[in-house]
């Protein structure tokens, strides 16, 4: 049998993970998911552990407000609460190739996340009225995100993670992944030719194979690189095509509604 055994939310974009048992979905995604983002101050470019491995060292809460608290080992943590008059207080800033006005958290955010990244920086708001719409050709015109690379949700199987892992020799962790929803009890990367699941009573539609990156070579727990870029290197020898390595599945939910860690999984189409 099919279940979801595990869920994740990131609040802060590119930021550590926060597990969670139980979530609620909305018309962006998982509540609370990459709802906040950091940017440089100079041009509003975004922030990742791309370039700033060490970003996967703040721990990032969200609250049912929408507001977050960030924490980081030797400092005091902070609590930020959404931004307030909204249309007084929007920065440009950019997500790849979308540019948007998004609002400001503030002075005292922006220096809590300054003395961390290490340069001037700034931390932002996606409120959904001020949501992306998903890169051409996928989804519907009701579909939207926030601050995520692409899309607003990621599944991964973990029978497809247990596979890497013993092509590698040793574990590797989901959380270089960054999955929002484990599923287990499916064949390795069954979940590639998924286009429909129901967790509980909630749908979700599957889009798009993910494509990966050199951040999936940064151990979530202490932010280093490995030094031989696992798992990249061999997800290359055998998850490569049209020049991209591929890795989970994108999607997005049909919400709103909750669904359960334990909770079965069908496979509607």
């Amino acid at each position: 049998m099919l279940q979801l055994s595990a869920l994740y939310r990131y609040p802060l974009k590119s930021c550590k993970a926060e597990p969670l048992q139980r979530a609620r979905f909305d018309e962006l995604g998982l509540s609370g998911d990459r709802r906040w983002m950091l940017v440089d101050e100079s041009n509003g470019r975004f922030f990742t552990q791309r370039a700033l491995p060490h970003m996967s060292q703040l721990s990032v809460l969200w609250n049912e407000q929408g507001g977050v608290t960030l924490s980081a080992p030797g400092v005091a943590s902070l609590d930020v609460p959404l931004p307030e008059n909204i249309e007084d207080n929007l920065r440009g800033v950019t997500v790849w190739r979308d540019t948007l006005r998004v609002p400001d958290a503030g002075d005292e955010a922006a220096r809590w996340v300054s003395d961390f990244i290490g340069k001037p920086t700034r931390m932002v708001h996606i409120p959904q009225a001020r949501a992306r719409w998903l890169p051409s050709g996928y989804g519907t015109v009701d579909d939207k995100v926030g601050f995520a690379d692409g899309f607003p949700l990621l599944l991964i199987g973990q029978a497809s993670l247990d596979d890497l892992s013993a092509r590698i020799g040793r574990p590797q962790e989901m959380l270089r992944f960054r999955p929002n929803l484990v599923v287990e009890g499916a064949e390795a990367f069954a979940e590639d030719g998924w286009k429909r699941i129901r967790v509980g009573h909630l749908e979700f539609r599957l889009l798009k194979g993910c494509s990966r990156c050199i951040l999936t070579t940064i151990d979530p727990a202490t932010g280093v690189r490995s030094d031989d870029r696992e798992p990249l290197s061999t997800l290359k020898t055998y998850r490569e095509w049209e020049g991209e390595v591929w890795f989970g599945q994108n999607m997005v939910s049909d919400g709103p509604g909750e669904v359960e860690v334990g909770m079965a999984v069908e496979v509607l189409e």
